[in-house]
């Protein structure tokens, strides 16, 4: 019995904590909104003025072998998983070191592989390898040198006819990153997050007791009675309670006078 009503009590509370949770989130709701601009403020000037724009040219090569026909299913499985170690082989040493040499790139191994990706359409032997560079213009220049070295490198190597390069890369108008409104909306996400988080955190560790119903909850006793706030001030400071009853008592003879005059 005593365990189902320490149980109900903690239900209780928690409902209760929810609540008084809910209501200094609302009290505070001009805070989160605040914090909500302030963040996508920050954010978005953020990416504006110190993120460098990041552009990136796309070019697209077509897995060919020289067994492969269109007629048989078992060519075109081959073909596909021919683009599973062109994907891998793209992006080699080798491959890249002559790129570096050729564009004359002031750029590592590990740095330009970084900026390389490769991807493969679903159910296609096409493989796109784009590169991402602060200068558009040599984002489409590394990305064509790539195209080509990565295909003579994979006819030398696997002696098949070497992948065929089907569009070369163009010089991007518009950057491909930052994405400011993003960037400006995870910003104001994450600040506002922030605050509530703070807010819920002075709820759970504030428990000072204010009224009889925090004396059951956090002692589980019993409130016998409540002493008004006026009576312990007058208890407190006898004087200005006198003063008081003094005054009160002038104020009904004055009132009493008045009425005998009429």
């Amino acid at each position: 019995m005593e365990n189902r009503m320490y149980e109900d009590r903690n239900e209780d509370a928690i409902e209760i904590d929810v609540v008084e949770l809910l209501f200094a989130l609302r009290k505070k709701l001009w805070m989160i909104i605040l914090a909500a601009m302030i963040g996508c403020l920050g954010a978005g000037i953020y990416s504006k003025v110190i993120l460098s724009p990041v552009y990136t040219s796309t070019s697209m090569v077509y897995v060919l072998s020289k067994e492969t026909t269109l007629t048989s299913l078992a060519d075109l499985q081959i073909g596909s998983q021919l683009t599973k170690d062109y994907s891998v082989m793209i992006t080699s040493r080798p491959v890249l070191e002559e790129v570096i040499e050729k564009q004359k790139l002031s750029l590592s191994y590990n740095q330009l592989k970084s900026m390389i990706r490769v991807s493969n359409p679903a159910d296609t032997r096409i493989l796109n390898m784009s590169v991402s560079d602060t200068d558009p213009v040599r984002a489409k220049a590394i990305v064509d040198a790539v195209a080509k070295a990565s295909s003579d490198y994979i006819g030398d190597i696997m002696e098949m006819i070497p992948p065929k390069i089907i569009e070369n890369g163009v010089v991007p108008d518009n950057p491909t990153s930052p994405n400011i409104k993003k960037n400006a909306a995870l910003g104001g996400l994450a600040l506002s997050a922030a605050v509530c988080g703070f807010i819920t955190l002075q709820v759970i560790m504030n428990d000072t007791i204010r009224s009889e119903e925090d004396v059951s909850r956090y002692l589980g006793i019993s409130v016998l009675a409540v002493i008004p706030e006026n009576n312990i001030e007058e208890k407190d400071n006898p004087e200005k309670g006198s003063e008081g009853k003094r005054s009160r008592k002038k104020r009904k003879t004055q009132a009493k006078r008045a009425e005998r005059r009429k």
